[in-house]
């Protein structure tokens, strides 16, 4: 059996966000962290790198975060960006702050507009963004549309024939399945993730998205019992779903 890859100390918390490596060292000589409940006063140790480090290795006695790739699923509010450089709330504002420095970046899977909410993904696993969000896996997402006319009852067939076309565009969209909840109210699953693809598609059938909510994406859906601006970490079960 292979060897764990080894750390130091100070390289491996600071990349995973508990600190610079000075902040650190200090926290070391104060007695802060810990290995299997023995103290570690020298951050130049180095300690293997295995996938229950968490289970064994305790800051300020608490747990120490994933030290693999982490998947996050967050149930977006409304009036936030999917962005880490643009003004006013990020979603990432909602994770704990030491998040927001690990290395690699945790970034979102694909994006939700400032109004959209609903299930979002992050994970700094560049590997598993890049298979969500490829055409190739074809993962579907349904939204929920709130709409501000009724249906006009030829959606359904338009978005299924995979010859809808939306403005600026010269290719048609892949088929997309409408479900009917009330005339003004239609679940809609789409493989694609054009740029702001559901509303532009209800807005080329005469209609506008007053509001939109994304409930799945692949086999994975929202937990009713998760507020707007909760989140969870997924397990490998979890992260499974996406793919179903």
């Amino acid at each position: 059996m292979a060897k764990a890859p080894t750390s130091r100390v100070d390289k491996l918390l600071s990349s995973m966000g508990y600190g610079s490596r000075t902040e650190i060292a200090h926290m070391a000589r104060a007695g802060r962290i810990s290995l299997d409940a023995v103290k570690i006063p020298d951050v130049t140790k180095r300690i293997p790198i295995t996938p229950d480090l968490s289970h064994h290795m305790k800051i300020d006695r608490e747990a120490l975060d994933s030290v693999g790739p982490m998947v996050i699923l967050l149930n977006k509010p409304a009036g936030m960006t999917c962005s880490h450089k643009e003004d006013g709330k990020l979603v990432y504002d909602l994770l704990p702050a030491r998040w927001q420095r690990r290395v690699p970046m945790i970034s979102t899977i694909g994006r939700l507009d400032k109004e959209t909410t609903g299930l979002l993904l992050l994970t700094d696993d560049g590997a598993l963004l890049h298979r969500v969000i490829s055409p190739k896996h074809l993962v579907k997402k349904t939204y929920r549309a709130k709409l501000a006319r009724p249906l006009d009852g030829t959606e359904g067939e338009r978005f299924a024939s995979g010859e809808f076309m939306l403005a600026g565009e010269d290719k048609p969209l892949a088929p997309a399945l409408l479900e009917v909840v009330s005339e003004t109210e239609a679940l809609l699953t789409v493989t694609e993730g054009r740029y702001h693809q559901v509303r532009r598609m209800f807005a080329a059938t005469g209609n506008h998205v007053m509001e939109l909510h994304r409930e799945r994406l692949g086999g994975l859906s929202l937990p009713d019992d998760m507020a707007p601006g909760q989140w969870k970490l997924l397990n490998e079960a979890e992260i499974t779903l996406i793919f179903e």
